[in-house]
C-alpha cells in the first residue's frame, strides 16, 4: 500500500517544553558537531529506523542504503511533491524531500521502520530534514570560503614564483585582478616570519591583518613554519615587526630594499637575517643592520670580477638566464627540494639548471668554498651593475677582491670570536668547510667523533650569529672570512678573456 504525504513538515512543538530529541538535534548543528553522516545515524537511533540519504541521481550521501519506490522517489526530486509514505513486507517508510545546495538539486531523505510513524517519530523526522538542509548548505558555504581562500593562496604562491624568476610583467599581470596596484612599485623589501608548523596559518592571516591586504603574503612552500611576506617600499615593516611583541616564539627577518626583479635576492637575505632574528632579544633583524662583506670590498673591483666570472651566462636568452640566476641562487640558499617548492619546479629541474651553470662557469659546487664566491658573484651582480654601468675595466681576480684592509679587518674580527673559551671552535670549523661541510669527513681528519664536530659547528653558531648548519649567506659569509684571512686556500675559478669566450683562464 502506498500513500502521499504532503503534510507541514515544520510542525512545531506544543508541549511547553523542548524535548530532548530537539536538544540534542539542536546539539548537532553547533560548529563543532556539524556533520551529515552522524545526524542520519542519529536519526535511526531515535526514531529506531534504517535512515538513508540521496541525492537526485540515487547516489548515497549518508546512512545504509534502503529499498523504497523509485517512482516516489522520482515525484519528490522533481518537485511534484516534498513528503510521501509508503508501507509494505512489514516496512513503514517516510520520504522526504531535501534542497540540496545548487547545482545538485534536491535529495531524498528516506526513513524506513517496522512501527508506524508516530506524532513524536514524524516530529524527529520532519525536524531533522530541515536541520540536514541547513547542515548542507553551511557545507556548501564553507567549502565555497575554503576552495576560494586556498585558490588565494595558490595566486600568491604564483606571483612570488614570478617575481623569483624575474618576470615581472607577467606576476603583474596576475596580481592586477585582485590586488590592483599591489606591484606598481620599482622597489620592495622582502619578510620572512617564522613561528611553528602548527601556527603557521594564524601567523599568516596575522601578516595579511598587520599588512591590511597592502603586501603579498604567501605561506611558504618549502618551509612549513614560515610566511613570507613582500611589501612594497618597506610600507608595513613597522606592522610586520610588531608581531614578534605580540605573538610567542615569532621571529621575523627582512632584506634591503630591493628591486622587484632582485625578489630572489631579497629573499635570501630575509633568511639569512631570520637567523640572526633567533638571537636578538627583540626576535627580529634587518639584513642592513649588519656588516656584511661585499660591503666591504671595493666595488670597481668587485664589479670586474663577477662580470668576468658570469660572462658565460651573458650570452643566454634573457628568460633562460633569470631562470639559471634565480634557480642557483636558492639553490645555493637552500637545498634542492627546498628551492624546488619556492620556485614551483620539480627538484631535478633545480639540479639540471645548477649542473648547466656549473659547466658554463667552469665551476663544482660541491666545494664550499666555490659555493661562496659563486654567491658572492650573485649577490653583487645585483647592485653593483647599477652603480658601476660602464665597463669594467678594474682588476679581476679572486685575489684583487678579498684582499682590501676593510675585508681583512672584518675577517680578522669575525673569526676572532671563535679564540674564547676552551675548545678550538676555529679549528674545527676550518677543518669542517674544507671537508665540504661534511661531519664525518672531518671528524676523520680531526681525529674525533662526528658528533663532536657537529656540537662545535653549533656551539660557533651563537659566537658568530650565523647559522652554519643550514647552508646559505651566513655560512658563505664565514667561508669568505677564512679565505680572507688565508685560512682557506681560495679556490681557483676559471674566467674567460673579453672577446675569447671559449678560452678559459683560472684567476
Amino acid at each position: 500500500m502506498a500513500g502521499r504525504d504532503d503534510e507541514n513538515r515544520h510542525t512545531r512543538v506544543t508541549d511547553g517544553a523542548e524535548p530532548s530529541w530537539a536538544q540534542e538535534l539542536l546539539d548537532h548543528l553547533r560548529p563543532t558537531g556539524r556533520d551529515i553522516r552522524k545526524v542520519v545515524q542519529w536519526l535511526g537511533a531515535t526514531v529506531d529506523a534504517t535512515v538513508s540519504l540521496r541525492d537526485g541521481t540515487g547516489a548515497p550521501l549518508a546512512g545504509a542504503s534502503t529499498p523504497l519506490e523509485e517512482d516516489l522517489a522520482a515525484d519528490i526530486v522533481t518537485g511534484r511533491i516534498a513528503s510521501a509514505a509508503w508501507e509494505g513486507d512489514g516496512r513503514h517508510v517516510r520520504l522526504l524531500r531535501v534542497e540540496l545546495p545548487p547545482p545538485a538539486g534536491a535529495g531524498v531523505l528516506i526513513v524506513s521502520r517496522t512501527a508506524p510513524f508516530d506524532r513524536r517519530a514524524f516530529e524527529v523526522v520532519t525536524h531533522t530534514a530541515a536541520a540536514l538542509e541547513l547542515l548542507l548548505r553551511a557545507e556548501r558555504t564553507t567549502a565555497t570560503g575554503d576552495r576560494l581562500a586556498r585558490a588565494t593562496s595558490d595566486l600568491r604562491l604564483a606571483i612570488l614564483q614570478l617575481l623569483m624568476v624575474e618576470d615581472i610583467i607577467a606576476a603583474r599581470r596576475v596580481a592586477a585582478g585582485l590586488w590592483p596596484g599591489l606591484l606598481d612599485t620599482d622597489t620592495a623589501c622582502v619578510y620572512v616570519a617564522e613561528s611553528t608548523p602548527e601556527d603557521r596559518d594564524r601567523l599568516a592571516e596575522a601578516c595579511l591583518t598587520a599588512t591590511r591586504d597592502h603586501a603579498l603574503v604567501v605561506r611558504c612552500p618549502a618551509m612549513d613554519a614560515h610566511v613570507i611576506v613582500v611589501t612594497p617600499h618597506d610600507t608595513a615593516g613597522r606592522e610586520l615587526r610588531g608581531l614578534c611583541d605580540r605573538q610567542p616564539d615569532t621571529f621575523l627577518g627582512g632584506s634591503a630594499p630591493q628591486s622587484l626583479a632582485h625578489t630572489a635576492t631579497a629573499y635570501g637575505q630575509a633568511v639569512s637575517a631570520l637567523a640572526v632574528a633567533r638571537f636578538r632579544p627583540d626576535k627580529t633583524a634587518v639584513y642592513a643592520e649588519r656588516t656584511h662583506p661585499e660591503r666591504l670590498m671595493d666595488p670597481a673591483v668587485l664589479r670586474a670580477w663577477t662580470t668576468r666570472l658570469l660572462r658565460p651566462l651573458d650570452t643566454l636568452p634573457h628568460h633562460t638566464r633569470a631562470e639559471l640566476l634565480a634557480t642557483t641562487r636558492l639553490g645555493l640558499e637552500f637545498t634542492a627540494v627546498a628551492a624546488a617548492k619556492v620556485l614551483g619546479v620539480s627538484r631535478n629541474t633545480v639540479r639540471a639548471r645548477m649542473e648547466r651553470v656549473e659547466t658554463l662557469l667552469g665551476t663544482d659546487f660541491s666545494d664550499l668554498t666555490v659555493r661562496a664566491t659563486v654567491h658572492l658573484a650573485l649577490n653583487a651582480q645585483v647592485g653593483i651593475a647599477e652603480c658601476y654601468p660602464g665597463a669594467a675595466t678594474a682588476p679581476d681576480r679572486l685575489d684583487d677582491v678579498l684582499d682590501g684592509p676593510a675585508l681583512r679587518a672584518w675577517a680578522h674580527d669575525l673569526l676572532a670570536r671563535l679564540d674564547l673559551g676552551n675548545r678550538d671552535l676555529r679549528r674545527t670549523l676550518r677543518t669542517w668547510i674544507a671537508a665540504g661541510g661534511n661531519s664525518e669527513r672531518a671528524a676523520h681528519l680531526l681525529g674525533v667523533h662526528a658528533q663532536t664536530v657537529r656540537e662545535h659547528v653549533r656551539s660557533a653558531e651563537p659566537v658568530l650569529e650565523r647559522q652554519l648548519l643550514a647552508a646559505g649567506s651566513d655560512l658563505y659569509e664565514v667561508v669568505l672570512a677564512h679565505l680572507t684571512t688565508g685560512d682557506l686556500r681560495r679556490p681557483v675559478l676559471p674566467v674567460t678573456e673579453t672577446g675569447l669566450p671559449d678560452s678559459p683562464v683560472h684567476r
